[in-house]
Formats: C-alpha cells, sequence, structure tokens
C-alpha cells in the first residue's frame, strides 16, 4: 500500500465537486434528480453501517467501503449497478483490502435477517450475485483500491493542538462525513482539520492560534465545515433507521426491477 497519500492513487483521483454530483445520464433518464441521487448515497451508506455492525468490522473497513460505494457512482449509473448489491459487494471488498476478511455467505445471511421476513426482497442476493459484482467493482474502480481516511491525521492533528478531550465528539463528526461525498473531493487531513474546527467551535475551545500557525489554507477548512454543518441542517437523519422508508423507496423504485 501507498505509505504516503500524496503520491497515492487516492490523491490522484481527488474529483472537483461538480463531477461528484453528476447524475449518470441512465439515472437522468429514469427522472433521478440530484437531489434524489444525494439520497440514494446516503440511504446505502446506512445499509452499509447497519450491515457492518452485523458482522463486527472495524470502522476503517465500513469508511473504505462506503469510498467504494460513492466512487463507483462517479463512473457508473445506479440504473446499471444495483446500489442495493453494490453496498454489500462494496463491504466484502473493503474487509479483503483491509485484511478483515468477512465471507460472502455471512453477510448474504445478515442481509437476510435484516430484511425479515416479508419485507423488500430487492435487497435480498446470494453470493454468486456478491462474487459477480465483485468483479466489476474491481474493473469499475479501475482496481485502485488504497484509500486514505482523516482518523489518523485526526488523532496526531488533536494530540498537536493539545485538546485530545475532543477525540470522541470529532471521530464522530469524521464518521458522518461518510455521509457525504468529502472523502472523494478533499484530502482526508483537511476534513480532519475540519472536524477540529467545528469541534473546537461547539465545546469552546480556542484554535486559532494553533490553526494560525499550520499554515493551512483556512478558506477550505471553513468551506468544509460549512458543508458539514449544512448537511445537519438540511438531512434530520435518525442516526439508527437512517433515511425513513417513504423518502426513499419512491427514488430505489425507478431503478431497474431486480432480474
Amino acid at each position: 500500500m501507498a505509505a504516503n497519500f500524496w503520491t497515492s492513487s487516492h490523491c490522484k483521483q481527488l474529483l472537483d465537486p461538480e463531477d461528484v454530483e453528476q447524475v449518470p445520464a441512465a439515472d437522468r433518464e429514469r427522472g433521478i434528480t440530484p437531489e434524489e441521487f444525494r439520497l440514494v448515497k446516503i440511504h446505502m451508506s446506512f445499509h452499509i453501517w447497519r450491515l457492518a455492525q452485523q458482522v463486527k468490522v472495524r470502522q476503517r473497513v465500513i469508511a473504505t467501503a462506503v469510498t467504494y460505494f460513492r466512487r463507483v457512482y462517479t463512473r457508473k449509473s445506479m440504473s446499471e449497478y444495483d446500489p442495493r448489491l453494490v453496498a454489500p459487494t462494496c463491504l466484502y471488498l473493503a474487509s479483503k483490502v483491509e485484511e478483515s476478511t468477512v465471507q460472502a455467505r455471512l453477510l448474504v445471511f445478515y442481509i437476510k435477517k435484516m430484511c425479515g421476513a416479508g419485507s423488500d426482497d430487492k435487497y435480498r442476493f446470494e453470493i454468486k450475485d456478491i462474487l459477480e459484482m465483485e468483479m466489476k467493482l474491481l474493473e469499475a474502480l479501475d482496481y485502485y483500491l488504497v484509500v486514505f481516511h482523516p482518523y489518523r491525521p485526526l488523532l496526531q492533528l488533536l494530540q498537536d493542538a493539545g485538546i485530545t478531550d475532543l477525540t470522541q465528539f470529532a471521530w464522530g463528526l469524521v464518521n458522518d462525513t461518510y455521509k457525504m461525498d468529502l472523502i472523494l473531493i478533499y484530502p482526508p487531513y483537511m476534513i480532519a482539520l475540519a472536524c477540529i474546527y467545528i469541534a473546537s467551535a461547539l465545546k469552546d475551545k480556542d484554535t486559532t492560534s494553533w490553526f494560525e500557525g499550520l499554515r493551512v489554507d483556512m478558506n477550505i477548512v471553513k468551506n468544509i465545515s460549512m458543508e458539514i454543518l449544512d448537511f445537519y441542517d438540511t438531512y434530520k437523519i435518525d442516526p439508527q433507521r437512517g433515511l425513513p422508508d417513504d423518502k426513499i423507496s419512491p427514488v430505489l423504485n425507478k431503478l431497474p426491477a431486480k432480474s
């Protein structure tokens, strides 16, 4: 794995916000709007998180899986790559890359358990479906699987700033950034700094001089911070259940029927 973010494939693949938010043509033809496209990505990020809780993997595996999921849809359409299958497959692939391998049969078992009797079977898949989709995802991702996350720089920066008492709060903010596309747009350390900026403001910690000493572009830090706060303001999401079904089902129903 690349040891340095700046020489990594992750760095080379950072995108402009407009490229990330672009709805693929095949999805536009099905009437999916930019807002609906965003809702599906939020919803399926929660689906990955809930499934990950069942199979008990580290937060890093979840973060890598969500990054794969979001990156795929900068290149492929949801009409072509069913997000209900792509999500568990991203978790399966991420578990292998992050050396915390989860068996495909275990994912299938918990997907069926989470769905429950009589629920929407559009989320139900078999082992062969995940293994076949894994090959498609590898091609869609151009086999670039290294992902750098804000967690490590967050801990280092909090220690440097002498505010390690904000670790839990700031860590939670970083977790929430994966409900957005920030990891595809900004270097991880900038996301970490934005989370520290928010945490220190909300917890009344004066970090002004510390930020000045870093010599980073504070406009970018503040822009990321505003995106995070705007997200909280716009989407009132249940931290356990995610988006309400009546908000997401009409969007998913626009996608092709499961074959």
